[in-house]
């Protein structure tokens, strides 16, 4: 993913590309109307200024109203927001005070000239919300170890500050693992057009002592709002330290790969004036049959979704991480590589997301060293260091479900994960501009990898290099994700094999083409940083609860299977019996639970309710790895049918091979479903073959979260290089 940056002369001029759809169902708003005859709603009545709420205007007869809209109140420097012709309000960008009202008012339409039109109003509250999510998102930390945490909120004066709290989880259960110091506020003032915002830090120290390892939140939230945000905290016992925001400073050369990058005109502008800008990550150093060598990333950070000519300059860190200054315009950047060329994503013969750029000398580490991919060092952080080549000879290797890997990035720096799914085919959306109000295409990719895991990746670590965790050898190039409904981030990459193989077929060296390899070392394990590690496993007894709290209806479906179950229960077998649990493969749903001793073989679905398996008793053992066999049949399944499925459902956008996890020594056919066209139906089992469902936030390769980047504030409280706006005037000449 690539991350971009709005600065907040760009939040003055369009706030509507900075905030998310409200959602909820409708509460109605009662108003002094003039007339009964016009009633308006609205589906939320307290929000900040991240998120909308649509109001709805309709008659007596309930049919729905044509209206014209009016604004007043809200705040006295930034105004009451806009609303839209069809309803939807958004809020000011920024607030003077601590909270604010809107009236908005809704005229029937072709009737406000009349002495007393029909018309009826509501009165919404506005507080601030997050400029942007905590930072750094994530880190690492030995026990005792400290780090500050800082916040961004879109207030500028007023009185509220950043509240932060040790949670054990994102909503703030409370925690007394380690302890917060007491916050330092900057408040922000209003200079000219350009608010500085109110920014808010905290020193948290870890615990003196952990047994393994242990996830920490540190959640920010603010007074009288629903807002919060959050870093997640991996305080661990080996002493490793690691904050992602070492990867978004400018190095020292020769820059080392896993750092911020990007194209140097990555950027909009309006008028002359820089708006947004974009950035990703040195993903990798690969070189040509003749030794010359080139820093590897995805083509929509290099090659800005196909729009780039040869010979662009890429920069270190990236325009996001420079306050959306190019080289040549301002300091702060320095040039590392000329962009060389790129397999076109608008062609159908490219299947990979890629680009290179050919490394000015001295710039770029030659032996091709990556930020954390090295050992541990004696402060606890760790070294930079080559992937590993000295078993494949620069070629990588395929990825294999459940192994783990390691990809060292801009924004959330060294994580790890599993692959969680295999011959993945995938829709990505791409856009031609920063703000991602231009959509340029969909593509679908084929044969991808996905991993899947809390703060594995983020906006802005798109070009990572993905890395077996074992020997460091690459596996695959980061370049989109998604998250679910339950947190989890689902990453896409694209395997090394393809990479490379595109490169040669399509981007010729020298008006000739030529052969890639990787740049590297000898193998070596990786120090993994897996921020699930501390997750336990649901036991039975949580199973079965869990079934508890699904819909009547879906009880009652899975209900009426469990007698056709009860006829296979055969301790001889080593099925002991049956019950009913909430399904892992697909949310909302029951399954029949065999409980089990060893490898009892068990049918993926009964009386059309999916299976799953769980141990007899505390002693029992069951399979937990996928079968060879059950896995080569769903890759087979899948093949046959993901074209199909992908045509037939507007909501499916990617299908895969993974493990299921209602029963693990199964493969299952893995579906990624946007959560906006879902509608719950899908199929349970294709071809004889389990299916699991990730229902998530569709993929695309910018801003996945559809929230502002992950960045420093501005601790000075008055706008800076890391977030103000920068004008250079109606004759800004675009460095090349």
């Amino acid at each position: 993913m690539r991350v971009s940056w709005q600065s907040g002369w760009a939040l003055l001029l369009g706030p509507a590309a900075m905030v998310v759809a409200g959602c909820g169902g409708h509460a109605s708003v009662s108003g002094a109307a003039a007339n009964a005859n016009l009633s308006i709603h609205a589906s939320a009545t307290h929000l900040d200024t991240n998120k909308t709420t649509r109001i709805t205007a309709s008659l007596d007869n309930g049919q729905p109203a044509r209206v014209e809209w009016t604004l007043t109140g809200g705040d006295p420097r930034a105004g009451a927001g806009t609303i839209s012709a069809d309803g939807v309000y958004t809020p000011p960008s920024y607030l003077t005070r601590d909270a604010v009202d809107v009236q908005i008012t809704a005229v029937l339409a072709g009737r406000a000239a009349e002495l007393a039109p029909p018309s009826d109003s509501a009165t919404v509250t506005v507080t601030p919300g997050f400029l942007q999510p905590l930072t750094p998102g994530n880190l690492a930390i030995a026990p005792g170890g400290a780090v500050k945490i800082s916040g961004s909120m879109t207030e500028v004066g007023g009185s509220t500050g950043i509240r932060f709290a040790v949670a054990s989880d994102s909503s703030g259960t409370p925690s007394s693992a380690g302890a917060l110091s007491a916050p330092r506020c900057v408040r922000g003032e209003v200079e000219g057009p350009n608010p500085a915002y109110t920014v808010c830090s905290v020193t948290y120290t870890a615990p003196a002592a952990v047994s393994g390892s242990e996830s920490v939140y540190v959640v920010g939230s603010i007074a009288g709002a629903a807002s919060k945000s959050w870093t997640r905290v991996l305080v661990n016992a080996a002493g490793i330290s690691s904050n992602p925001t070492a990867h978004q400073s400018r190095e020292a050369v020769p820059v080392a790969l896993g750092s911020s990058s990007g194209s140097n005109v990555d950027y909009d502008a309006n008028l002359g004036q820089l708006t947004d800008c974009c950035g990703g990550t040195l993903g990798a150093l690969v070189q040509d049959a003749s030794g010359n060598q080139y820093v590897l990333s995805n083509n929509h950070v290099f090659a800005r979704s196909d729009q780039a000519l040869g010979g662009e300059t890429i920069v270190q860190p990236g325009l996001i991480d420079n306050g959306c200054t190019p080289y040549g315009v301002g300091p702060g950047t320095t040039p590392v590589a000329t962009l060389t060329g790129y397999p076109a994503l608008g062609s159908a013969a490219t299947n990979v997301d890629a680009a290179i750029a050919r490394v000015t000398p001295g710039l770029v580490d030659s032996k091709g060293s990556i930020l954390e991919l090295g050992a541990k060092q004696a402060d606890g952080t760790l070294a930079a260091a080559p992937p590993g080549i000295s078993s494949t000879g620069g070629k990588g290797e395929p990825a294999a479900l459940g192994m783990m890997v390691a990809k060292s990035g801009r924004t959330t720096g060294l994580t790890c994960a599993a692959v969680s799914a295999i011959d993945v085919d995938v829709t990505v959306d791409y856009f031609t501009d920063c703000a991602e109000t231009t959509h340029a295409m969909t593509k679908t990719f084929t044969n991808q990898i996905a991993m899947a895991g809390t703060d594995f990746s983020d906006a802005g670590d798109s070009g990572a290099l993905v890395v077996n965790t074992a020997n460091a050898e690459p596996v695959g190039l980061f370049f989109a994700g998604g998250t679910d409904g339950n947190g989890v981030e689902h990453a896409i990459a694209s395997p090394v094999g393809d990479v490379l193989a595109n490169l040669a077929a399509q981007v010729p060296v020298a008006n000739a083409q030529t052969s890639f390899s990787f740049v590297g070392g000898a193998d070596h394990s990786v120090s993994c940083l897996n921020y699930d590690a501390d997750k336990p496993a649901e036991d039975a007894g949580e199973a079965s609860a869990a079934f508890a709290t699904l819909p009547m209806a879906e009880r009652e479906r899975a209900e009426a299977a469990l007698g056709q179950a009860q006829l296979l229960v055969n301790p001889t077998n080593g099925i002991a019996r049956v019950g009913l649990v909430a399904s892992k493969d697909h949310s909302g749903q029951g399954a029949i639970a065999f409980y089990v001793e060893g490898n009892a073989a068990i049918p993926a679905v009964i009386g059309g309710v999916a299976t799953a398996v769980l141990p007899a008793s505390e002693s029992s053992a069951v399979v937990t790895q996928t079968r060879a066999a059950s896995l080569n049949q769903a890759i087979a399944a899948k093949q046959r049918n993901a074209a199909a499925l992908m045509k037939a459902n507007a909501a499916i956008f990617g299908v895969g091979v993974g493990q299921s996890l209602d029963n693990p020594g199964d493969a299952a056919l893995v579906l990624f479903v946007d959560h906006a066209k879902f509608s719950g139906k899908l199929p349970t089992s294709i071809d004889g073959q389990r299916v699991r469902t990730i229902v998530m936030d569709r993929l695309h390769v910018t801003r996945a979260h559809g929230q502002p980047a992950h960045r420093s504030g501005c601790l000075s409280g008055r706008p800076s290089a890391t977030g103000g706006e920068l004008d250079f005037g109606n004759d800004l000449t675009l460095p090349e």
